[in-house]
């Protein structure tokens, strides 16, 4: 069975065809999304119909971003406001039927996936997560302290020295112009959604153990 990592996709529908194109998974594959899934790019809504219908397709495990997060909160409380200011009007506005429409409807199932997304994914040689771990702390210190801010926010580990995990961490979150690729962290936000800053603007994907990384460009 491959083992693939897909990064944060942020509503780039078109982008995300693209790279499973690319990836061309095949029903021995297991494809392990690393979160962020929605928000700041046009298509949020056309990336969970995706996500949906290839679950059907291929194994599929979905984990958990501080984006999903966030919209979690507006679902279950009604907090709009950091989610707003996160890119949640966008994955608002994939939601409405035209252009002259007032009502807003995010569908059941639609809710009942982001929901049952998961804070990581581990095997004999990585453990996956949306944002990392403390490097401070082992995985299993991590494990134990069981904050979920950590899973879905966290970004200490990126300027650490030294990473007392072990084994190698595959991740996303905070993008970057190229993939991290380390002994113990695997980076792969390479910043789709941010296609007009320089460097950024690919949507990336790692297949493990070999570490072969594929990418496609961001496309409108």
């Amino acid at each position: 069975m491959g083992l693939i990592a897909i990064g944060d996709i942020h509503g780039c529908a078109k982008s995300f065809e693209a790279l499973l194109d690319e990836i061309d998974p095949s029903p021995d594959d297991h494809l392990v999304f690393v979160g962020d899934y929605i928000d700041r790019g046009p298509d949020s809504k056309g990336v969970i119909d995706r996500l949906l219908e290839l679950r059907e397709e291929v194994e599929c495990t979905f984990l958990r971003g501080n984006h999903e997060s966030l919209m979690l909160g507006y679902l279950d409380s009604g907090a709009f406001n950091l989610w707003r200011v996160n890119g949640g009007v966008s994955t608002l506005q994939s939601y409405l039927e035209n252009e002259r429409s007032e009502d807003i409807e995010i569908p059941e199932h639609h809710a009942e996936f982001v929901r049952e997304t998961k804070l990581y994914y581990e095997t004999d040689d990585f453990f996956l997560v949306h944002a990392g771990l403390r490097p401070d702390l082992t995985i299993e210190e991590n494990l134990e302290q069981s904050d979920d801010k950590v899973f879905m926010w966290e970004r200490d580990h990126l300027d650490s020295e030294s990473l007392a995990w072990e084994k190698t961490v595959v991740c996303g979150h905070t993008p970057q112009p190229e993939p991290i690729d380390r002994e113990k962290l695997i980076l792969i936000d390479t910043g789709c959604c941010y296609h007009m800053q320089p460097g950024m603007g690919r949507l990336t994907a790692v297949r493990l153990p070999e570490r072969e990384f594929m990418d496609v460009e961001y496309m409108d």
